[in-house]
């Protein structure tokens, strides 16, 4: 992180299309609503507004093949959010992504590649969920394209959505780190296992303590690279703590767990950029999902408690 200008960029994108339950495309106004560009500016940072970024109603866009639903529409605005996000990179701004499904970070962590790619650089990639969102179209139980994101990042899957980051793939898997995972599909496992990336179940961080387990991930991800994006399911934390979401499954990080994450990615000085999605307000309590997504945030920025 560019502790030098201490500017956040906010995108928010509004879109649902590559999940299987609506609602998600509310997400980044419920986390807004909670507070996030003053908590922000309290922290010291100054904020420059991005907007919105949109995508037709579900009743007016075309579902297209059944095993990638809504890809053109997915396409487009992930394109869109690469732009965007490569030239808040380039302009030494940090960019916050508030989505929105997670088939929205092949559209952030490809617009972070390109910007470091033409700098000679590698990037990594630390992956926050419940899921391991490795799917491809041809294993995928639903065609939900949020559950393939983290697969064609590093290479696998469709061309049109592999090539986001140009002809080389946009993060390679020896340096993906996966944290929270509780939830793989029978042919999902085969894809995760056979790619090289490094996924710490909720039994290994059960097992081996929360603190050790993301301090080697944050070194996975560090090692040989400019830096690294976090990619933030809310799904990831136990619905105890974050119930508004569109997938959730319980047995997930706790409160602090989720906050250690985010506090010792500030605290390696080498976090690029940042997506926080997956929130869905029709389901959340009172909006506590999105004051979680606020909280987070801050502690990605450098919040402390003392």
């Amino acid at each position: 992180m560019d502790r030098r200008s201490k500017t956040a960029s906010l995108v928010s994108v509004h879109m649902d299309l590559g999940a299987g339950r609506r609602g998600v495309d509310m997400g980044p106004s419920a986390i807004r609503i909670a507070g996030l560009e003053e908590r922000i500016t309290e922290l010291g940072w100054s904020v420059r507004e991005m907007g919105g970024i949109t995508v037709r109603a579900r009743e007016n866009a075309s579902e297209g093949r059944p095993n990638a639903r809504y890809l053109d529409e997915v396409l487009a605005v992930c394109t869109k959010l690469r732009d965007e996000t490569q030239a808040e990179l380039e302009a030494a701004r940090f960019p916050i992504i508030l989505g929105g499904d997670h088939s929205i970070a092949m559209g952030s962590v490809s617009g972070v590649a390109r910007h470091h790619r033409a700098r000679g650089e590698k990037i990594g990639l630390l992956w926050i969920d419940a899921h391991t969102d490795m799917n491809l179209p041809d294993t995928s139980p639903s065609g939900n394209v949020h559950g393939m994101p983290l697969s064609h990042l590093i290479g696998l899957g469709l061309p049109e959505l592999t090539e986001l980051a140009g002809p080389e793939r946009a993060v390679d898997p020896e340096h993906v780190a996966l944290l929270g995972i509780r939830s793989v599909d029978r042919h999902e496992r085969t894809v995760v296992n056979d790619s090289g990336v490094r996924a710490y179940t909720m039994t290994e961080i059960d097992e081996r303590r929360c603190a050790v387990c993301v301090k080697e991930a944050i070194a996975r991800v560090t090692d040989g690279t400019a830096g690294f994006h976090l990619s933030f399911d809310l799904d990831g934390v136990d619905p105890r703590h974050a119930p508004g979401v569109g997938t959730p499954v319980p047995g997930g990080l706790t409160y602090r767990e989720a906050h250690l994450i985010c506090e010792e990615a500030a605290r390696s000085g080498k976090l690029l950029s940042m997506d926080m999605v997956e929130l869905n307000p029709t389901i959340d309590e009172r909006n506590t999902t999105g004051r979680l997504a606020v909280e987070l945030i801050l502690s990605a920025l450098g919040q402390t408690i003392l």
